[in-house]
């Protein structure tokens, strides 16, 4: 069987290409660019896909997400939030955080299951976890999300390719506490939605990772701005 993997270059989905390198010989990785303010991200994912000894696929669907004013797209009018999620949460009465990307993952997902039909791959890989579904801020992280596009991406792939999400029910927490166990090589990773030298470590996802290692006793290989 052959694995594609879904590879951002931040912590969750380096954790994933990890986790499936321990089941699938063979395996090839894709990286998507959307359109966001910084490419910071894409230098980790290949950075991690050569650590891996993995081909690396990339695809710029940049014209899908032209009409969002998403925060982390360049077309944006939108900052940033310099909050965590939870804060954020407080004030979006039910609504979506403003660096949710609308309906990314269905996108991402329903590529990836394209190119994995030409690829031969029978699953597809991707880093979705609890943290991030938890109150709505992205809803399409969640269980509900993951298993109704898992039926229709099997059915619709001519039952070939099936959707794997191993940490969508475990926590930030948990994923790093895997990814130490299997050497995931964090320092190449990028998680800021910042594009700066350094790691704001002020953005939702910088306070994620950071509480993450530091609720596993370890140190974050990165140096924050801050």
């Amino acid at each position: 069987m052959k694995a594609l993997v879904l590879l951002s270059g931040g912590v969750d989905s380096s954790t994933c290409l990890a986790l499936a390198k321990e089941k699938y010989k063979d395996i090839v990785a894709l990286a998507l660019y959307y359109g966001q303010k910084h490419s910071k991200e894409l230098a980790a994912a290949e950075q991690i896909a050569a650590h891996y000894n993995v081909q690396l696929l990339k695809l710029d669907l940049t014209p899908v997400f032209a009409f969002s004013n998403c925060s982390l797209l360049k077309q944006s009018t939108e900052e940033i939030p310099q909050k965590s999620y939870a804060e954020q949460l407080e004030c979006r009465h039910g609504e979506a955080v403003t660096t949710y990307v609308p309906f990314r993952n269905g996108v991402f997902l329903s590529v990836a299951a394209s190119i994995a039909l030409a690829q031969n791959c029978s699953v597809v890989y991707y880093g979705a976890h609890a943290d991030d579904a938890a109150g709505s801020a992205y809803p399409d992280c969640s269980s509900d999300f993951n298993n109704k596009m898992n039926e229709g991406i099997y059915i619709g792939s001519g039952r070939k390719v099936q959707l794997v999400a191993p940490f969508v029910k475990m926590t930030k927490k948990d994923i790093v506490a895997l990814g130490l166990q299997l050497g995931v090589p964090y320092e190449l990773t990028w998680s800021c939605y910042c594009g700066g030298e350094k790691p704001c470590g002020k953005c939702g996802t910088c306070i994620d990772r950071k509480a993450a290692f530091a609720a596993n006793g370890a140190s974050d290989p990165l140096e924050y701005e801050e």
